[in-house]
């Protein structure tokens, strides 16, 4: 394999989106390494993820498996598609937060899984395929619900952005405890020095003694049906203020709006398309 710049965009695609590797006569191949390094990720975190203990894992040396992926930007890369494409998401019933709702806590659960994902933050990191079949499932969700096509997208990213924050709290949390050997809990419950201290705020001691600190809200639970709402209100309004007289944005004639779901911008689909074109030679 020619050198390669560690992190070039166009390996990545051609990593990701081309023909898997056959394994050598030793039985390496690119998909056992992805898999090696997902356990090692797993097991010890992003930061201690080399391709050395990659090659320790599968008995390799590590120039072999320069062989099959060229860099550790590339590999992380690989892994990140990989584990998005574990597990079928659930076909759930029901309207568009329902099915959203539960895509929400299927890619929750594989944060979960995998808490070094959290750790993966690049806002240029090339997507393969299994990462964009579920942004895709995602934005087919609310395509229908007379959103304007830039709001779903704006939505679908704040519902990925609002997991990807949990995550990243829940990957603190975790390094904080494997690091002190004490866990949330505890490392808070021994800072009586501190609250003693926060008598003088009103607000937290009323809260406080109101018991609001005994129970708390689960943050994920909480948050994604905030999250939820807000677009729930977005579409609603959307479906207060829809115009069902509008005209096709290509040829100007009039466009005969559905009685629900997504509107129309276009009278027919040959006027889509040419749009479509025209678009991509601006």
């Amino acid at each position: 394999m020619a050198p390669v710049k560690a992190g070039d965009p166009d390996r990545s695609v051609e990593l990701l989106w081309g023909p898997r590797d056959g394994e050598t006569r030793q039985g390496l191949s690119r998909d056992r390494i992805v898999r090696a390094a997902v356990a090692v990720a797993d097991a010890e975190g992003f930061g201690n993820l080399s391709m050395r203990k990659v090659a320790e894992r599968l008995g390799f040396t590590t120039m072999s498996l320069y062989r099959h992926v060229p860099s550790r930007e590339h590999l992380v890369d690989l892994m990140c598609d990989a584990v998005m494409g574990e597990g079928p998401e659930p076909e759930v019933e029901g309207g568009w937060r329902t099915r959203l709702e539960a895509s929400a806590r299927h890619s929750w659960a594989r944060c979960r899984r995998h808490p070094w994902l959290a750790d993966v933050r690049a806002a240029r990191r090339v997507p393969g395929p299994n990462s964009v079949a579920l942004y895709d499932r995602m934005l087919a969700i609310l395509a229908p619900t007379g959103l304007r096509p830039s709001e779903v997208v704006a939505a679908v990213g704040l519902v990925g952005r609002f997991i990807d924050a949990e995550a990243l709290v829940l990957l603190e949390a975790a390094e904080a405890e494997r690091a002190s050997g004490v866990d949330d809990a505890e490392w808070w419950g021994a800072r009586d020095a501190l609250y003693d201290r926060l008598e003088p705020y009103p607000a937290l001691t009323a809260l406080w003694e109101a018991g609001g600190f005994d129970d708390p809200e689960d943050p994920f639970e909480f948050g994604l049906a905030r999250v939820l709402d807000g677009i729930e209100l977005l579409i609603r309004s959307r479906d207060e203020t829809r115009d069902e007289t509008s005209v096709c944005q290509g040829c100007g004639a009039p466009v005969r709006q559905p009685a629900s779901g997504r509107p129309r911008a276009y009278c027919s689909r040959a006027c889509q398309q040419r749009a479509y074109r025209n678009r991509k030679s601006t």
